[in-house]
């Protein structure tokens, strides 16, 4: 499957941290919203279900597919595959973030590729002002 990996700086923790927060996504994910949980709460864990709003003010179910704890999660959007996103500690002390997409998405990973530069940013961030 097409991936796109970017080298950041951070903990793995930190960057798994933005992942799966419902709440962060829209920061630093280009096309999405908004995104709530069925049931209440913001950390996406094995088979959560929700809705995710996309940036055109659209809002599609979304239900996590794939979760390995602290490394890697996939889900289905509106049925259909979407990305899967990873992380990877590294012995320096940082990580290798990744997001895949379906073959047939190919052209949404420049798209993937701005929401790992805004996780970088973010991750590496929260490292020095962990308010922030």
């Amino acid at each position: 499957m097409p991936t796109t990996s970017r080298h950041i700086a951070a903990d793995a923790a930190a960057v798994w941290a933005l992942l799966v927060d419902t709440e962060r996504w829209p920061v630093w994910g280009p096309t999405v919203a908004a995104a709530t949980l069925d049931g209440g709460g913001r950390v996406i864990g094995p088979g959560s279900r929700g809705r995710v709003r996309t940036a055109v003010g659209v809002a599609l179910p979304f239900e996590v597919t794939d979760w390995r704890d602290g490394r890697s999660w996939a889900w289905r959007v509106a049925g259909v595959p979407a990305t899967a996103h990873a992380v990877e500690p590294l012995p320096d002390g940082g990580c290798r973030a990744s997001i895949r997409v379906p073959w047939w998405a190919a052209a949404y990973l420049a798209v993937c590729w701005e929401g790992l530069r805004r996780i970088d940013r973010l991750a590496c961030s929260q490292a020095v002002d962990p308010d922030r």
